[in-house]
């Protein structure tokens, strides 16, 4: 009887270097360009904003004699308070009720009708409402200037704030209708189905079930359309004509007529101007960045 004694394997062993190697030199790869442009970036979004504030807070007869980078030795609240008395507050409040009588019924509106069109999609009167608000995308504010000018003269609204809040839901709706029914087309069917046959209707299932699951996109668009209708200048412009009906952007172009030569005034306006949209755009940044995305990552 032979034996034969066979010598067992090792395990062939792969050197880190040959294992690891690869993946650790791509892991240490560093995008220089790409980092190198987001300082610059950067820089170009910093430095006016920087030299904004600042000059905000400089006397006007020290403006011109100074460095316009380095912060005043002595600052003041003069400017500041100069335009608190140039009516700041009243175009303030114009501008409040201006955004929110514009984006409430346009949220609503844009939820019901995106609600409709995604339940009703094989109705054909749906389908083509859902057309007519894509199309609605496509045409530009400047581009019906003249028509919403004759429609508000024929209304008796000019030079009122209902003739801003109307046209402002009209352009707000498209784009609302289009990112509300993407979100609720990622609502599953069976949510719905299980909700009919427990005897709701369609309202009490828009409101009970479709409207708490997105509203993740119901505040994307009103933060959307809040920014765009309070940063709103050429419809203020158009129909309105009266000091009193002037909102936060088109007094901000009223003081710079008025204070040509006070920059630093100029500029203490303009940060009072910007100053609720970087605290409405700081608490829904994330929301609104995500809202955006979400309805489209399908």
């Amino acid at each position: 009887m032979t034996t034969t004694l066979t010598e067992p394997r090792r395990p062939q062993k792969t050197s880190e270097r040959e294992g690891q190697g690869p993946s650790r030199r791509t892991g240490r790869r560093r995008n220089w360009a790409g980092g190198l442009a987001g300082w610059l970036w950067l820089v170009v979004v910093a430095v006016p904003l920087y030299w904004t504030l600042i000059t905000s807070f400089k006397a006007q007869n020290r403006y011109y004699a100074s460095n316009p980078l380095v912060p005043s030795g002595d600052p003041t609240l003069e400017n500041y308070r100069l335009v608190v008395e140039s009516g700041f507050l009243r175009y303030f409040v114009n501008s409040v009720l201006v955004t929110a009588g514009a984006v409430v019924p346009a949220v609503l509106f844009s939820f019901m009708a995106a609600y409709a069109i995604v339940r009703g999609w094989r109705m054909r009167v749906l389908r083509a409402m859902n057309g007519l608000f894509l199309m609605g995308l496509a045409i530009p504010l400047q581009a019906t200037v003249i028509p919403v000018y004759l429609i508000i003269i024929k209304l008796r609204l000019y030079d009122s704030l209902p003739a801003l809040i109307l046209p402002s839901i009209a352009f707000a709706i498209p784009l609302s209708v289009l990112v509300l029914s993407n979100f609720i087309r990622d609502v599953p069917k069976e949510l719905f189905d299980s909700m009919r046959v427990d005897g709701a209707g369609e309202w009490t299932t828009l409101w009970r079930l479709a409207a708490p699951l997105t509203r993740p996109a119901i505040l994307t668009v009103s933060i959307f359309n809040a920014l765009t209708i309070w940063n709103g200048f050429l419809l203020p412009l158009i129909l309105t004509q009266s000091p009193d009906r002037r909102t936060l952007p088109l007094a901000l172009w009223t003081f710079q007529g008025e204070y040509g030569v006070n920059v630093p005034a100029v500029l203490a306006a303009v940060v009072l101007t910007t100053l609720p949209v970087l605290v409405l755009y700081a608490f829904g940044r994330r929301q609104l960045l995500s809202g955006l995305t979400a309805g489209f990552s399908r």
